[in-house]
């Protein structure tokens, strides 16, 4: 008697137990999805993250439109919204968005800069995808390298893996306009010793390039988490110095395809077939702190 009194005893315990765990994730999921997030520090929302230092944002959300100064594309290819990270976002389809001069980005001392944003591609198997840029002017640009390129090596096999390639270069400028530039990748070398691999196409990864003119290091972040090779940090130039007017390119290489018409087309770029949500630019480098929680609070909408 005592045994089978035992056993019901174990089973109403168990029950219990499951019982609770399940209202509490249930409770834990509701608050979530109602947009009650925890604060990370001093954060409450993505857009308290360095606040003070956010020189440009595009939201995405139905508009193309740089949400801090409210300018307006100068050319927009083959563009459209989806569904995104934090509501609608940029979807393109071998497009891009021209922008003229946007106020905040305009400086001739940008210092240190980091980008972040969300990104949704597939690797193509030919041809290399960017997703942003911070170039001279189609009077000026000769080349693909701007003040900031932020893209990813979509040219590699489609066959074999999910593996996504992000690669980011920025470049500063003397008097006379020559460039000196820098770039990081999470390729080369011992995979996961000298770079992290990110299993990443067709679904959204959130990548920020920071760029630290003060250490004269380049880095890249995928969900929160430093993938850049540790051999090519390093660079040896300091701030980043813009050779003013420079504007803005989405999803498009500063070349002849996207307007530029000094800048020849090269065969390993194409326009970008992919989608892009909550694109920030900052005149700092982000500390891991500050990632972290941009990566949490857009993750679950906020």
């Amino acid at each position: 008697m005592s045994t089978i009194f035992q056993r019901i005893c174990a089973a109403l315990v168990l029950l219990s137990v499951v019982s609770m765990t399940a209202c509490t994730k249930a409770k834990f999921d509701d608050d979530y999805t109602k947009g009650d997030v925890p604060p990370i520090g001093a954060y409450k929302t993505s857009n308290d993250v360095a606040a003070s230092n956010m020189i440009a944002h595009w939201t995405f959300d139905s508009t193309n439109d740089e949400t801090l100064s409210h300018t307006a594309p100068s050319k927009v290819v083959n563009a459209s919204f989806v569904k995104g990270v934090k509501g609608p976002a940029l979807h393109l389809n071998a497009g891009y968005i021209n922008y003229p001069v946007v106020a905040g980005l305009n400086v001739a001392n940008l210092g240190s800069v980091s980008v972040s944003l969300w990104v949704n591609v597939d690797n193509n198997g030919s041809q290399a995808s960017e997703f942003f840029a911070l170039t001279p002017g189609p009077d000026k640009q000769t080349d693909w390298g701007s003040v900031i390129n932020v893209y990813a090596e979509t040219g590699h096999p489609v066959s074999s893996d999910d593996t996504l390639v992000l690669h980011a270069a920025v470049g500063t400028y003397d008097a006379a306009g020559n460039r000196t530039g820098g770039d990081n990748i999470n390729d080369y070398g011992a995979r996961e010793q000298d770079f992290k691999t990110v299993h990443g196409t067709n679904k959204w990864v959130h990548y920020v390039m920071v760029w630290s003119g003060a250490d004269s290091t380049i880095d890249i972040y995928a969900n929160s988490i430093r993938v850049s090779n540790n051999n090519f940090r390093k660079r040896n130039f300091g701030n980043l110095v813009a050779p003013v007017p420079v504007q803005p390119l989405i999803g498009g290489w500063p070349n002849t395809s996207t307007g530029f018409a000094l800048s020849g087309t090269q065969g390993w770029q194409t326009l970008l077939t992919g989608s892009i949500d909550e694109l920030r630019v900052y005149n700092k480098a982000l500390g891991q702190d500050e990632i972290h929680a941009l990566y949490f609070f857009e993750k679950l909408g906020n």
